[in-house]
């Protein structure tokens, strides 16, 4: 694991803290950046590694650079410039994205890494902060096969599946195909749910019942009981999920796909954020139907 050992992370929040904590715990030799220099002290603190006081810094000696920040702006400002990530990289280092972004961004990295010498791979997850968290997050990745072959061990240390899906952007076409999947069945799920209370059925039997067959999901699973007592802090705000949804709306702009479900529940989770929600988490679609 030689040519692994040097590793970076860049932006620890609710994903990256924990993701960042799992490289160190498998061996790495980790140094973390955060804008908010008390996180990655506090970091420091947890796991042994090092802490740096720019993208650049926290990227010099390491053969691996992981990011998860919040935008595509918010990427480019840790990625070019002289204090970026893509400055500090050694000559034959990846740089591993994990940020959700359009899939327009993640191809211009790869571009601009790839003439320079340097590797880039779009790497976004799935599993929320639980998966971080127990590390079991699903990654899904575009970019070149023999950086992805080089960094998918790594990976590996926070993550229960990392699958190639193709060139740049291909990894965040696919994490969009999952959060047009997700977007449709939390709302189903709200309706499905209201409808029960409303007929004066017993909810928590409802989902007992009902997951045993066709209509089981991972949300009815993990968030059908839980939307029923009208708790939605589990972690993935609906504030982010709006900023997905937006990537995904823009992107069936260019290709030609019809999303009318997608754009519909764009609008409900607005309607959610109207109502104070911002922070709740996407099972929240539940609020708009009126709490039992």
């Amino acid at each position: 694991m030689s040519e692994r050992k040097n590793a970076a992370f860049v932006g620890l929040g609710v994903m990256g803290y924990p993701m960042a904590g799992h490289l160190a715990s498998n061996g790495y030799n980790v140094t973390v950046y955060n804008r908010t220099k008390a996180k990655s002290e506090k970091w420091c603190e947890e796991f042994e590694g090092h802490r740096a006081d720019s993208p650049r810094a926290a990227a010099e000696n390491a053969d691996f650079i992981f990011s998860c920040v919040g935008n595509d702006d918010d990427l480019r400002e840790v990625t070019y410039g002289d204090d970026g990530i893509l400055a500090g990289m050694k000559s034959g280092a990846a740089m591993v994205d994990h940020t959700t972004t359009s899939a327009m961004v993640a191809r211009e990295l790869h571009d601009q890494a790839k003439n320079v010498g340097l590797h880039f791979l779009d790497a976004p997850v799935s599993g929320g902060q639980a998966g971080a968290e127990q590390g079991a997050l699903t990654v899904m990745v575009g970019g070149d096969s023999s950086a992805f072959d080089r960094a998918k061990l790594p990976m590996k240390s926070y993550a229960q599946a990392v699958t190639l899906m193709g060139d740049a952007g291909a990894g965040q076409l696919t994490k969009m195909v999952n959060q047009i999947c997700i977007a449709g069945l939390v709302q189903a799920l709200a309706e499905g749910l209201n409808f029960a209370q409303k007929a004066g059925l017993n909810g928590d039997q409802v989902v007992d019942v009902i997951s045993k067959g066709a209509a089981q999901s991972w949300q009815m699973e993990n968030r059908g009981k839980t939307m029923l007592r009208n708790e939605f802090d589990f972690g993935f705000a609906v504030d982010w999920m709006r900023k997905d949804l937006g990537i995904c709306l823009n992107e069936a702009n260019r290709n030609g796909a019809n999303l009318p479900v997608t754009a519909i529940v764009d609008q409900f989770y607005k309607e959610v954020q109207e109502m104070g929600g911002n922070r709740a988490d996407t099972s929240s679609l539940m609020m708009r139907l009126g709490l039992a």
